[in-house]
């Protein structure tokens, strides 16, 4: 962090590194969630959803790249080794053991609502003391939203879907 940024920023820079490393650590475990969920997708819509969790899980790893840059900004170490994302992450990882659709789906969605959750927390947190950290959380806090709709919708579609076959059965 250069002389001007520390003189204008007034964060715990030691906490927010910790809250970062935290988001690394749930992006890595999220961009791979998304990664192998479509590879092993299977139902209805697969083909249309499969290619969008590759857009998402490419905006992960950008997510990742982002706060990995920022980390060392300020002066920290990202996360080294990917046996502390489990250990520093608050969100879980959930292993597409059963391919439905509907499940991994889910399981994403749970996902994006805990990154919600975390970069919420970080652009509060650096609201009005650091404007590049909080604008980046920002930033992806919007790309996190925008998933979480996405995910609403195919479950939403997918819900619709099975009401229509409902009524070809009567």
């Amino acid at each position: 962090m250069g002389k001007e940024a520390k003189k204008i920023a007034s964060v715990d820079v030691e906490k927010l590194i910790e809250m970062l490393n935290a988001a690394l650590a749930e992006e890595w475990l999220a961009y791979y969630q998304y990664w192998i969920g479509a590879r092993v997708i299977e139902g209805p819509m697969r083909t249309e959803v499969e290619a969008e969790l590759l857009v998402h899980a490419t905006e992960e790893l950008n997510h990742a790249v982002m706060v990995a840059d920022r980390i060392i900004q300020l002066g920290g170490t990202p996360l080294l080794h990917p046996q502390e994302w489990f250990k520093k992450s608050g969100c879980a990882y959930d292993a597409p053991t059963d391919p439905y659709i509907e499940i991994i789906l889910n399981q994403n969605l749970q996902g994006e609502r805990c990154a919600i959750r975390r970069y919420n927390e970080i652009a509060a947190f650096t609201s009005g003391k650091d404007h590049i950290t909080h604008q980046m959380a920002t930033q992806i806090l919007a790309d996190e939203l925008e998933h979480e709709h996405d995910i609403e919708d195919w479950i939403n579609d997918i819900d619709r879907m099975k009401e229509e076959l409902k009524k070809l059965r009567v």
